[in-house]
């Protein structure tokens, strides 16, 4: 979607605004959502020479869409959204944040450089992808500190996740971006989003979100995309049209109505999570509060106890995988979301057995504390060698 350039403007006015100001002149006021999978076109050769244009660049095809896996309305105003809010000069979306980090590595692993080198804790699949070496890629784990010594002449990517799942442990991105000199940093910035934090304005190349999560807001789209300058993004949109990871333009359509809100909904929820973290800081029932100094509608703490007793006793917080959703959320990291990852990994990185991981909501925060407070009510001691503490399935981790 082609726009005249609009004069700088606050985050909040681009959240309403980005990728609708073409609106008025087509004579609507919400963006419309395009299901085409096909577009008619009754010029052949030049729908031909569009094609060879993108084979060869990346660059999305001037004039009307071609195919769905190609480009989409839809999802094309959602991306020109959230570069403008990530301040990138691009955004190419994928059916999940998965599917975007895939892409990334692929177009990287493609160039020959198929070493990483990354941080821990991140996303327990992020993790599994690299440790796996499921996409012919080979990772060294390094501290913040070790980041310009691990880099060989077939690093492609430095991945780095602030603030951190499920630890929230913060980084220093402008220094990790200065120690990896002409590699591309790429941060995950699905925790803190650019209304707390613009990761590119610290010297990251490549900013991933899980669009799933506070992007969309309300628990009922999946996605992923990746800010970037837009030769990367030419780059990835070649692999999502070879691949098939595309975002579906009704998930486009609720991500860029997501965005909307987005200022509004992780300020309200930030100002709760930090009023909890108060609270759980000074529970005896609890051992450790993580809390980003940033902010952040995320609160992870170790109780005393069993962390199965809490789960099992909360009533109006979810017990469920995924986060940043309205409704508030809670899950237990070693059972779930990094369950794939090695326990040993899994306690170096400071993913303890008792760590329970909460994504706050806009509910009021006396209710929501009054649900913690009968949860933590109903710890018991943790049994001996029961499953929490220790053992790591094979099965895949979820946010």
């Amino acid at each position: 979607m082609t726009t005249a350039p609009v004069p700088p403007r606050s985050l909040a006015t681009e959240a309403v605004h980005a990728g609708r100001e073409d609106l008025a002149e087509l004579g609507l006021h919400a963006p419309p959502l395009d299901l085409s999978t096909t577009y008619p076109s009754y010029d052949s050769r030049a729908e031909a020479a569009r094609i060879d244009a993108f084979a060869t660049t990346g660059a999305q095809p001037d004039g009307p869409p071609v195919y769905a896996r190609l480009d989409n309305p839809t999802t094309a105003r959602f991306e020109t959204a959230l570069a403008r809010l990530e301040g990138t000069e691009s955004a190419v979306a994928f059916a999940s944040g998965m599917a975007a980090l895939t892409a990334c590595l692929m177009v990287r692993i493609s160039m020959g450089l198929r070493h990483v080198v990354a941080v821990r804790p991140l996303y327990g699949c992020s993790d599994h992808l690299l440790t796996a070496g499921l996409l012919g890629s080979e990772v060294t784990w390094v501290d913040p500190a070790g980041v310009a010594e691990a880099i060989r002449p077939d690093t492609g990517l430095v991945i780095v996740e602030s603030p951190a799942n499920p630890t929230l442990a913060e980084l220093d991105l402008r220094a990790i971006a200065h120690s990896c000199g002409e590699v591309p940093l790429l941060a995950d910035n699905t925790f803190a989003t650019p209304v707390l934090q613009r990761p590119a304005e610290l010297g990251a190349r490549i900013v991933l979100h899980s669009a799933t999560k506070y992007l969309g807001g309300h628990g009922d789209v999946l996605g992923g995309v990746v800010a970037c300058d837009e030769e990367f993004a030419r780059k990835l949109r070649q692999v999502r049209f070879a691949t098939g990871g595309v975002l579906h333009p009704l998930a486009g359509y609720l991500l860029l109505r997501g965005l909307s809100t987005l200022p509004v909904r992780v300020r309200a929820a930030s100002a709760t999570a930090a009023e909890l973290a108060r609270r759980l800081e000074a529970d005896p029932r609890v051992a450790r509060v993580h809390y980003p100094r940033l902010g952040g509608a995320m609160v992870a703490f170790e109780v005393q106890d069993d962390p199965h007793a809490v789960i099992a006793g909360v009533r109006l917080i979810t017990p469920a995988v995924s986060l940043g959703s309205v409704d508030s959320l809670i899950q237990h990291p070693a059972s779930i979301s990094h369950r794939i990852v090695d326990e040993g990994d899994r306690h170096a990185s400071g993913v303890s057995d008792r760590l329970l991981r909460m994504s706050v909501g806009l509910e009021d925060v006396e209710d929501l504390w009054n649900d913690l407070d009968a949860a933590l009510g109903a710890q018991g001691p943790a049994l001996a060698g029961s499953d929490v503490m220790g053992g790591s399935a094979q099965g895949p981790g979820v946010r």
